[in-house]
């Protein structure tokens, strides 16, 4: 199957799955959600939905969140990881935000990314979440999934997001990046995945890459008994 073709049946079975996928993170506008989207760098959606109402409570636009001294923001998502890094970035953030761009998110890729804690998934989520801009942000279910349906051999997610964009239309990567995260965390997650029976997978991936899984699910299987035992024995 040409790889344009498996793009098309991707595309047509996640739209039958999730015709309007919603956005994880709870927000109100393109500041709450910037907030959480920077909160969510190594950590659950579910974890920092728990964390941001307090905060936003105490911080809900970049003028208060840019004077609200950084160890009281670092209380507020105290659970979440990384909070020391990302409390200095959020008041960062909301300093510059109401400074430079008059308290809103500025819409400008070059000028999102400038923000601190700001990198190019971030960006790309919020030109596509906010503002409803054609952007394919490539989380960790993206980069996967790609290489498991054979979209792609990128080892960045720079290089995912290029392949990504070649083989799907314009018009639908904002949709279709939320339509591959829901996939991804719902049918296809990381480890001991068996992609023959996958309803994507089975039919995507290479009989290489099967075997490859297979073989490595195997691995991980026997390094966790051995590891079983070892407590046992002690």
């Amino acid at each position: 199957m040409r790889k344009q073709e498996k793009a098309q049946r991707i595309q047509d079975l996640l739209e039958e799955l999730y015709p309007q996928p919603p956005i994880p993170l709870e927000h109100q506008d393109p500041f709450t959600l910037l907030v959480a989207v920077v909160l969510s760098a190594q950590t659950t959606d579910k974890k920092v939905n728990e964390v941001t109402p307090q905060l936003f409570a105490r911080a809900p636009d970049a003028k208060t969140m840019g004077e609200t001294p950084e160890e009281e923001i670092r209380e507020l998502i105290r659970q979440i990881g990384l909070a020391p890094r990302k409390a200095k970035a959020l008041k960062g953030l909301g300093k510059i935000i109401h400074e430079e761009h008059n308290d809103q998110v500025p819409q400008d890729f070059d000028a999102l990314i400038a923000l601190p804690g700001v990198g190019r998934k971030t960006a790309n989520v919020i030109t596509a979440q906010a503002f409803g801009l054609p952007a394919f942000p490539v989380d960790t279910h993206i980069h996967r999934l790609a290489h498991r349906w054979g979209l792609s051999t990128g080892k960045t997610p720079d290089a995912v997001e290029h392949d990504l964009k070649k083989v799907f239309p314009r018009e639908i990567w904002s949709k279709l990046h939320l339509q591959i995260i829901y996939f991804g965390r719902e049918h296809c997650p990381a480890l001991y995945h068996d992609l023959s029976k996958c309803p994507i997978c089975s039919w995507a991936a290479t009989k290489k890459r099967m075997a490859e899984e297979v073989a490595r699910n195997l691995e991980l299987k026997s390094s966790r008994g051995k590891k079983k035992r070892t407590k046992k024995g002690k």
